[in-house]
């Protein structure tokens, strides 16, 4: 269990290198062609309710979420942070694995001082294709009461 969990911790490291630094065709990467990627309010999570500020169903739909923000999203340069803790494996099935980590994003833009943009846990099931482990499933459970600007890169 403990190769397993710095093997995670890894995982949610690279992932995070890869939104901090744009890298959204690596972002894709991390991903199984079936996946399901939400970013939910803890409210919506905790009640059982299916609205979420974005929810991509398929590897297809993440793909065409970053064509979106490359290609017609208009939105102020800004830089974000990620900042990762807490990384647990809640269970190991015969399919998949079930884990977790607390996030936290800072995000800059080039007139304001930095602000947590969003703060909340990754809760993830993931499956190991190869020697890779990849996410089937990551809802971004965001603690918010809102989101201060706006929701452009992934979380």
């Amino acid at each position: 269990m403990t190769e397993l969990r710095a093997e995670l911790r890894d995982l949610y490291d690279d992932y995070a290198s890869s939104l901090d630094d744009m890298d959204l065709d690596a972002w894709c990467g991390f991903f199984t062609d079936d996946c399901t990627y939400k970013v939910i309010s803890f409210e919506n999570y905790s009640e059982g309710l299916p609205l979420a500020l974005i929810e991509c169903r398929g590897i297809g739909m993440v793909r065409d979420r970053v064509a979106a923000i490359r290609e017609t999203a208009v939105y102020a340069p800004r830089q974000l942070r990620h900042f990762l803790s807490g990384v647990r494996v809640d269970g190991v099935e015969r399919d998949f694995i079930a884990a977790r980590a607390n996030f936290l994003i800072a995000e800059s833009l080039s007139d304001r001082e930095p602000q947590i943009a969003m703060v909340g846990r990754y809760l993830d099931r993931l499956v190991r294709i190869g020697k890779a482990l990849k996410f089937r499933e990551r809802l971004c459970v965001y603690d918010n009461y809102r989101i201060r600007t706006s929701l452009v890169a992934p979380v």
